[in-house]
């Protein structure tokens, strides 16, 4: 355990994390479900409805890469709170859109605010929470992305088929009072506040952009998770854009059963993420990371080849289990392959600089659907799972870098596993 954080605090900043994720995911996925009800409302085909995703993931991007750098030099707890005010003002504002352009727009804006929590809040975990629970734990708060997916499945099935897609927005103003709780109540992590405080005596701030360019290592574990980010995020999203319109389009079923057939993937997810992160300690962050990668591939043609009637709800549910175990070692794995005066630059870096990368596969697989089917689009993504799981296993190498560590360990991409495994926490 770090100097200076008692069991308590680091449980009170992971029911803050925690609940921060749910309604990021809220926000994220009520794209994904009004989308049919959008492209009727602006009478507007695929290839449009998926530019609006394309648009929200460079919004994403955008704010992963400035909020990470922000953190570094402001802090983590101050920086997620103004996120969080961001991106809940904004997807209210959605609801008032009168035009496509608009809509895209808002949600540029918004999806600022959504990619920098997620870059901030699963760092400021990683900080606080000890090495031999970091991967459990950040599986667990991986998982509240998916409850948000799931509430805001539940609360579409209640709320959309009679009062339409615009009250699902303005709720998204609720978590400005979580906002106000972490900002007055979370305290920045120990090793920050120490940081902070040795640049202030020394009256000045280091580029930490110039820092990660600066050592050949780092560099190239930066650019090796970029480009793992880029296509790990090209699937996911992917499939998180396009699912529940498949459902519908594709599968031919009515609002109602796609939300429950939603709602059942989801749920799904978040056990294997918990599941996965709890793995993850016993058997490695590389090893989890890989085994989610390639079983993900190998079921998305599946489900688009056999599903039927009878099936699909089993097919949707293990995919659901196992599209996001990358993402539960995700954080932890990359937390921990950069050192904390870095980190919030280098992690928000290399994971949106992917994002940018990724923002295409919505629009892309909106034009697969206009000349194939949505399905076929979903079953491709498996090229993109494959491939984002062969780059960390052949050159990322596992706890790199301790994230209570007040000196971090030089070079960190020599370093001998049992030294980390050795130290004490």
């Amino acid at each position: 355990m770090t100097k200076g954080t008692s069991d308590r605090t680091w449980m009170v900043v992971f029911v803050a994390c925690f609940l921060g994720l749910v309604v990021d995911g809220m926000d994220l996925i009520m794209l994904s479900i009004t989308m049919p009800s959008l492209m009727e409302e602006f009478n507007i085909g695929k290839a449009d409805a998926g530019l609006i995703a394309t648009w929200s993931l460079v919004g994403m991007a955008v704010g992963g890469i400035g909020g990470g750098w922000l953190s570094d030099r402001f802090g983590r707890v101050r920086m997620a709170t103004w996120m969080m005010v961001l991106f809940s003002i904004g997807t209210c504002l959605l609801g008032f859109a009168q035009t496509y352009e608009q809509f895209i727009v808002i949600r540029f804006i918004s999806a600022i605010g959504i990619g920098a929590e997620y870059t901030i809040v699963t760092m400021l975990m990683a900080e606080y929470v000890p090495t031999k629970k970091r991967t459990t734990i950040l599986g667990t708060l991986q998982a509240a992305y998916s409850l948000g997916y799931l509430v805001a499945a539940l609360l579409a099935g209640a709320i959309l088929p009679e009062y339409g897609w615009r009250p699902l927005y303005f709720i998204a103003v609720a978590p400005v009072l979580l906002a106000i709780y972490i900002r007055y109540k979370i305290p920045e992590p120990p090793g920050w506040k120490e940081r902070a405080q040795a640049q202030k005596q020394k009256g000045n701030k280091k580029n930490e952009w110039a820092a990660i360019f600066k050592d050949s290592k780092t560099r190239k574990i930066f650019i090796f998770w970029g480009l793992t980010a880029t296509f790990l995020q090209f699937a996911y999203y992917g499939i998180g854009t396009w699912l529940p319109t498949y459902i519908v389009s594709d599968l031919g079923f009515d609002f109602k059963k796609m939300t429950g057939y939603i709602v059942g993937t989801y749920a799904a997810a978040i056990l294997g993420k918990i599941i996965a992160g709890w793995l993850a300690d016993l058997y490695g962050r590389k090893t989890m990371f890989i085994v989610g990668g390639f079983s993900t591939a190998i079921v998305l043609p599946i489900v688009y080849l056999y599903n039927s009637p009878s099936n699909i709800i089993l097919l949707l549910t293990i995919l659901g289990f196992l599209y996001g175990i990358p993402y539960a070692v995700n954080a932890t794995y990359m937390a921990e392959s950069f050192p904390a005066h870095i980190r919030g630059t280098a992690v928000g870096g290399s994971y949106n600089v992917g994002r940018v990368g990724s923002a295409m596969a919505p629009f892309l697989i909106g034009v697969m659907a206009e000349s194939y089917s949505i399905g076929f689009g979903l079953a491709t993504l498996g090229i993109a799972y494959v491939v984002s799981a062969l780059i960390p296993a052949l050159f990322i190498r596992e706890k790199m870098y301790d994230p209570f560590g007040k000196e971090e360990y030089p070079p960190a991409i020599e370093l001998k596993e049992s030294v980390y495994n050795n130290r004490s926490i």
